[in-house]
């Protein structure tokens, strides 16, 4: 799937409606077992993180009517083309889209990314942060591991075997322990892993509820369920609900692993006393790729309070609740990704057919309202030339960036001849009045902005007639300088034609055939009664430009370099 700006305004809001809808249900059901209610915020986590597959994947589903979004049509405009019988069209805003009318060339590089360009590296930078921090943290995990010592206590190994047989555990479990912990942790879903600090060690007494706490991790794949939230953290790290989902959840699955160590048979008070002991051992930054015995400063009262209430559920999640769980992920994320409010038919032929100007307002919304310039109406067949010779919005946006006049034909015509918007925008800092028809015609006669610069600098009063007319006869900056070095004064463009054109030795109709050859269809070279040659070039757009040069009584011969 393409990101675009849309996409992730789409995505914003359906994230926020999963993120909302799963806290709501967690408050309705706060006297729920914390299984239970760990299993329905694990289900929204599982539903964000299937929001962006399950939206490139599903058809869109449009259930509200698009007149409700429609801007007012616009008065219709009546439009002369061609020289034909005006017609009256009425191109009111649309998203619709229909498959390309011909295959669009690329859009060049523009200078500076657009808006929502930009809206995607903001996007984009954040989740490969955040990608990496989880990253680091994971490796740290794998590296400790390799570093611990494996824990061949007797005391510590029962505690394990007895804990492992009560849940009903039959994976084997890594028990190891290390200096660089200051609490116990736990990780790993293939290969479980439980790591103590010496600290633990010491205490024997404590072996059964801080085994029974982690083992319950393992049991309960929390490692994954872990990672899983910090995914949906990264995908939507600028959602503010995702974050609340993911820090309820990481304590769900604390409460969960508490209720299993009670009902273990560990007393209450005992083991609340265990868990302020570990707070002040908080391994912090361990803890973001792992699970503890130690609490967070936020959830200590929370959790103690619900170890020492009797009344507390303290069940598992059951297979209702599943199937509770299922449907919450079917029923909410496979509609919403699936939703558009402005959707539109994916084949041409769903486009009223009653409607003569369908495939011109299509193509029109497929390229984006920067097609049509500003305040001129644009006629239907200047919208599917646009489309066909491949203008985009990027080409608009380029070409008005310099300034000056662009239409729907200077577009057409520069795509056709290879002026880019770049081009133009050049060309237009040296000829800020020029029209955009006479920079396209400079282009297919080969003008380039070093050559306009350069003869913009011998002659400031120079415009693109008179720049089209000079590289026409091969005039260049060479040229100009060395007649100018043996004495002959060229004040002027034209006193430079006129001495081209008459320099001995030059074959006047070769030059102008050769100049011509790319963007002329005809030329004509004649010469009238009074000694005047007179060159007419024909445009591709049908424009014609005449160069008249007298022939002077003695045009000096420059000395050879």
């Amino acid at each position: 799937m393409t990101i675009t700006a849309a996409t992730l305004i789409g995505l914003a809001w359906k994230s926020a409606a999963i993120a909302g809808l799963s806290l709501l249900l967690l408050r309705l059901l706060k006297r729920r077992s914390a299984a239970e209610r760990s299993l329905i915020a694990h289900v929204g986590l599982a539903a964000l993180l299937a929001l962006p597959l399950a939206s490139l994947l599903l058809p869109q589903w449009a259930p509200l009517p698009a007149s409700w979004f429609a801007e007012p049509a616009a008065a219709p405009a009546v439009i002369p083309h061609g020289g034909g019988t005006p017609v009256a069209v009425a191109l009111p805003a649309a998203t619709a889209s229909v498959p390309a009318v011909a295959a669009a060339s690329s859009p060049l590089p523009a200078s500076w990314p657009s808006a929502a360009e930009l809206a995607v590296w903001v996007y984009a930078l954040p989740l490969a942060l955040l990608f990496l921090i989880m990253l680091v943290a994971v490796v740290r995990l794998f590296a400790m591991r390799g570093r611990a010592d494996v824990l061949v206590q007797p005391s510590w190994l029962s505690a394990l075997a007895e804990a492992q047989r009560r849940m009903g555990f039959k994976h084997g479990t890594a028990l190891l322990v290390s200096e660089e912990l200051r609490s116990p942790i736990s990780w790993g879903v293939l290969r479980p892993t439980i790591v103590l600090s010496p600290h633990a060690v010491a205490a024997v007494g404590e072996a059964e509820a801080i085994i029974a706490h982690e083992l319950a991790h393992v049991a309960r794949l929390d490692w994954a369920k872990l990672l899983a939230a910090r995914l949906a953290c990264a995908l939507f790290w600028f959602n503010p609900l995702v974050w609340m989902l993911a820090r309820e959840s990481h304590q769900l699955r604390e409460e969960a692993a508490d209720d299993a160590v009670l009902l273990a048979d560990i007393d209450g008070p005992d083991y609340a006393t265990l868990l302020v002991g570990a707070a002040r051992h908080d391994n912090k930054a361990v803890l973001l790729a792992a699970h503890g015995v130690a609490p967070g400063r936020n959830s200590l009262k929370r959790r103690i309070t619900r170890v020492l209430d009797a009344r507390a559920r303290r069940g598992p999640a059951g297979p209702g609740w599943i199937a509770v769980g299922l449907a919450f992920l079917a029923g909410v994320t496979l509609p919403l990704a699936a939703f558009s409010a402005t959707a539109a038919p994916r084949e041409a032929e769903a486009m009223p057919a009653k409607s003569k100007v369908a495939a011109p307002r299509a193509v029109a919304a497929e390229a984006g309202e920067d097609m049509i310039p500003a305040r001129k109406p644009i006629a239907p067949d200047d919208l599917i030339g646009m489309k066909a010779m491949g203008v985009t919005p990027e080409d608009v946006r380029e070409a008005r960036a310099g300034g000056g006049s662009i239409d729907p034909d200077d577009l057409i015509a520069g795509k056709a001849v290879g002026a880019s918007p770049a081009y133009l925008k050049r060309m237009r800092a040296v000829f800020p009045n020029a029209d955009g028809d006479d920079l396209i015609g400079a282009s297919a006669l080969g003008i380039d902005v070093g050559y306009a610069r350069e003869m913009k600098a011998l002659f400031p009063r120079l415009t693109i007639d008179d720049l089209s007319g000079m590289r026409a006869l091969g005039v260049d900056a060479a040229y100009v300088r060395k007649m100018r070095r043996s004495g002959v004064p060229l004040a002027s463009p034209d006193d430079a034609i006129e001495h081209r054109a008459l320099d001995g030795g030059i074959d006047v109709p070769r030059i102008v055939s050769n100049a011509m050859s790319v963007a002329t269809s005809a030329s004509s070279v004649s010469v009238s009664k009074d000694g005047v040659a007179v060159v007419d070039m024909h445009g591709p757009d049908g424009s014609t430009i005449r160069v008249a040069a007298p022939r002077p009584p003695a045009p000096p011969v420059p000395p050879e370099d």
